[in-house]
């Protein structure tokens, strides 16, 4: 069996490539092929893995794909928080079109399974969200977002193949926030602040997932038989006060229309590389339930979303160190009071 996985250089991908190597399916030996755009791996891989260099909107997606005659597909590439020199071109040349190219080389090659890793952010950040939203939830991911539109578009994608090609069967996981030991991005930058920005009138919630679940989702899902689409987070959510309390820091609460107009002004000035839309991300953020995830697919997460949380503060070294440095400062400020 030959198990292709696009992004394997990435977060995910480097966890679930250590996790099928050498794994069975039926008890037959998986041979992972692990591709990625970068010229070498960032992290090493066993001797029994094949590494190709390869981008994933170019033709020769279909050459591999033929090649390596393969089984399954597991498409984790995409681009989750772009770089300053990014732009929405790039990012949905990537994301869109890089997915439609290699949803035409499954077909062309006769791929039987093809397993992808979609968002929460497909069903968009909008004030009407259901408090906990179901795979059913129609798909609104906001078009001002691009990470989230192109969630939604791609999902699309999906849909139309499973109506042409139902021969080719698919796993589709919508992922909360994962953290873990190494997790580094935007959204973990905001619990380094000294204190969390709150949007008036909001709670901000959040589902978080830890990485290894997440990986053991993937590997279920090549080595098992179930199809569908699945939620994937832990049970509960926290909200911004809920997070605030965990990490004993302040909550400070802005009007949305005075964040709107900061973040406006500072994208254009070059001074942050995040416009006004962000202001929905962190006011209607939707919270996912993961029923289907336990019944269907048949996995339990781990950790509830406070446990994740609680174990991204005990084993993330950067959050460690900034938990010692803000009560360090805490106590400066208290001996200076006194």
């Amino acid at each position: 069996m030959n198990v292709l996985i696009t992004g394997a250089a990435g977060y995910l991908g480097s966890l679930l490539v250590r996790r099928l190597s050498g794994a069975l399916k039926n008890g037959e030996a998986i041979r992972v092929i692990a591709t990625d755009i970068q010229e070498r791996p960032r992290s090493s891989f066993d001797d029994d893995v094949d590494y190709v260099q390869l981008d994933i909107r170019s033709e020769r997606v279909h050459e591999v794909m033929a090649n390596y005659q393969i089984d399954t597909v597991v498409h984790l590439a995409s681009i989750v928080t772009p770089g300053k020199k990014s732009n929405r071109e790039l990012e949905y040349s990537v994301d869109v079109l890089g997915t439609e190219n290699i949803l035409k080389g499954c077909i062309n090659s006769g791929v039987k399974r093809l397993i992808i890793s979609s968002s929460g952010a497909a069903y968009g950040y909008h004030p009407d969200n259901p408090e906990w939203i179901k795979e059913d939830e129609v798909l609104r991911g906001n078009e001002e977002f691009a990470y989230s539109h192109h969630k939604r578009l791609v999902e699309q994608l999906l849909a139309e193949y499973r109506q042409a090609h139902p021969e080719l069967e698919q796993v589709i996981f919508r992922i909360g926030t994962i953290l873990g030991e190494t997790v580094n991005n935007q959204i973990t930058a905001l619990f380094e602040k000294k204190a969390l920005i709150g949007i008036s009138g909001s709670d901000s919630p959040f589902v978080f997932v830890w990485d290894e679940d997440v990986a053991s989702c993937l590997e279920k899902a090549v080595t098992g038989e179930v199809t569908g689409i699945f939620n994937v987070a832990g049970d509960g959510k926290l909200t911004i006060d809920d997070l605030a309390h965990i990490l004993h820091k302040p909550v400070i609460r802005i009007p949305a229309s005075i964040v709107k107009g900061a973040l406006y002004i500072l994208k254009r000035l070059s001074l942050t590389q995040y416009g006004e839309e962000q202001v929905n991300f962190l006011r209607y953020r939707p919270v996912l339930d993961n029923t289907k995830l336990k019944t269907v697919f048949g996995f339990t997460p781990t950790y509830t979303s406070k446990e994740v949380f609680e174990f991204y503060l005990t084993h993330n070294k950067k959050m460690k160190q900034n938990l010692n440095q803000y009560r360090i400062d805490e106590k400066s400020l208290i001996s200076r009071q006194h």
